[in-house]
C-alpha cells in the first residue's frame, strides 16, 4: 500500500490550497448570511471551473475516473480553510450512495451531473437523534393501494434548504428493510433550517406527510439498498475523517505562528517548556491522525473487506484528534481565542459538529468492536 503521495496527488493538493487561500475568514463569514449558506461563486468554481466534482466520478459518466485517495487530498484542503458548500453533501455523500446503490441507468442520468456541478443533493439519512444508518433511519416507505408513500422526519440534513433533490433513505414495514429514494422537494415536504453550533455546515429538519412516491424514484431494487448503504456511508466517513485532518493541520500552524508572536514576561510564549509540550502532543496527534486518514483512503481505493474497520478508526481519530488541537489551540491563544472576531473557535465549532456527524468517535469504536467481533453493544449509542 503506498502511502507516498504521486506527483498528480501532490499537484491536485498545492493546486487546490493555492486557489482556497482567497477563501479568507471574512468571506467564510460572508457566505452565513447568503441564500443558501454558501459562496454560490465558490461553488461554480470548484465544481464547473476546477472539475473537482467530478475527481472521483468514473470517466463513462462524465467524471475524471480518479479515486478516493484524490478526493479525500481535496477533503483535506476544504477542511484546512472551513469551506462552506455543498460539496460533501452531493459530490462525497449523495455521490457515493448513487454509485453504490443506483442501477446503470440512474448512474448514467444523475452523476454526469454531480460531476458537471449542474445539481445539488441533500442527503435525509438520520432520524431525530441523529443516529446514522441503518439504526438511526426514521422515514417509513409505506404501501398503500398499490402506491408508496413516504412518512416520517429527517433530520440534521446537510444543506436540505436551496437542494434540488432530496437522496433519502426509508425503512420499509414491518421487515424494515432500507430503500434509496430520490425526488424534488415538493408538496408534503416540510424543511425548517436549523441554527446549529458550526455555522459553516447547515443544517435542516425534513418532514415527509404522505408524499407520493413513484417506483421509479427508487435507486436499485425496493428494500435493497442496506449493503450499499453502509459501504457508501463508510467512504464518507472517511472523507469527513480527511476533512478533519486538515482542520487539525491548520489549527497546528495557526497556534504556532501565534505563540511565536505573543510576547510575555520579555519572551515570546512559545519559549516556555509547557506550551512546547503542548504543541508538541498536538502535532503527535495530528501525524497519527495522518496516518489513520491516508490509509483508510488507501483501503477504499484498493477494496477488500477492510473498508468499514479502516473508516471506524480514521473517523473517530482524527475527529478526536481535531477537537483535542482545537481546544488547545483556544487556550494557548488565551483570552482573545474565546472571542467571535477570533478565527481558532470557528475551527473548534466544525470541529464539534463533524465528530457528530454519521456516528460520534464512540459510535465508531463500538462499530469498530462489531466489526472485530469483540462484544460491543448491539446498538451502539449516538
Amino acid at each position: 500500500m503506498q502511502f507516498v503521495h504521486s506527483q498528480e496527488q501532490q499537484l491536485i493538493r498545492s493546486s487546490a490550497r493555492g486557489v482556497l487561500a482567497a477563501y479568507t475568514p471574512a468571506r467564510l463569514r460572508a457566505a452565513w448570511d447568503a441564500a443558501r449558506g454558501y459562496d454560490e461563486a465558490l461553488w461554480q468554481q470548484m465544481s464547473a471551473g476546477l472539475g473537482w466534482s467530478a475527481l472521483a466520478v468514473p470517466e463513462r459518466y462524465g467524471g475524471a475516473g480518479l479515486g478516493w485517495v484524490e478526493l479525500c487530498i481535496l477533503e483535506e484542503e476544504l477542511g484546512r480553510q472551513l469551506v462552506a458548500s455543498p460539496f460533501f453533501g452531493t459530490v462525497v455523500l449523495a455521490g457515493a450512495l448513487l454509485r453504490e446503490c443506483a442501477d446503470e441507468a440512474q448512474c448514467r442520468a444523475l452523476l454526469p451531473r454531480i460531476a458537471a456541478g449542474s445539481v445539488r443533493i441533500a442527503c435525509a439519512l438520520a432520524g431525530s437523534d441523529g443516529r446514522p444508518p441503518p439504526e438511526g433511519v426514521a422515514l417509513q416507505l409505506q404501501e398503500r393501494d398499490g402506491a408508496l408513500q413516504l412518512q416520517g422526519v429527517a433530520d440534521f440534513v446537510i444543506h436540505a434548504d436551496g437542494a434540488e433533490l432530496l437522496l433519502v433513505v426509508a425503512r420499509s414495514a414491518p421487515a424494515g428493510e432500507l430503500s434509496l429514494a430520490l425526488l424534488p422537494p415538493g408538496p408534503g415536504i416540510t424543511i425548517e433550517p436549523h441554527v446549529m453550533l458550526d455555522l459553516t455546515r447547515p443544517m435542516a429538519r425534513v418532514s415527509f406527510e404522505g408524499v407520493r412516491l413513484e417506483r421509479t424514484q427508487l435507486l436499485g431494487a425496493q428494500g435493497s439498498a442496506r449493503t450499499g448503504i453502509e459501504r457508501a456511508l463508510s467512504l464518507a466517513r472517511i472523507a469527513l475523517a480527511s476533512e478533519s485532518l486538515g482542520g487539525a493541520e491548520k489549527v497546528l500552524e495557526m497556534t504556532t505562528e501565534y505563540v511565536k508572536q505573543r510576547v510575555q514576561f520579555g519572551r515570546p510564549i512559545g519559549s516556555f517548556q509547557a506550551l512546547k509540550h503542548r504543541l508538541a502532543d498536538m502535532m503527535v496527534a495530528v501525524e497519527a491522525a495522518k496516518s489513520a486518514a491516508w490509509y483508510a483512503a488507501c483501503v477504499a481505493d484498493e477494496g477488500g473487506g477492510e473498508l468499514a474497520e479502516a473508516a471506524a478508526i480514521a473517523k473517530s481519530y482524527c475527529c478526536d484528534a481535531f477537537y483535542e488541537c482545537a481546544a488547545s489551540a483556544i487556550q494557548l491563544h488565551g483570552g482573545i481565542g474565546y472571542t467571535w472576531e477570533h478565527d481558532v473557535h470557528l475551527y473548534f465549532k466544525r470541529a464539534r459538529a463533524t465528530a457528530t456527524l454519521l456516528g460520534s468517535p464512540a459510535w465508531q469504536r463500538e462499530r469498530l468492536l462489531r466489526e472485530l467481533g469483540l462484544g460491543a453493544a448491539a446498538v451502539p449509542s449516538f
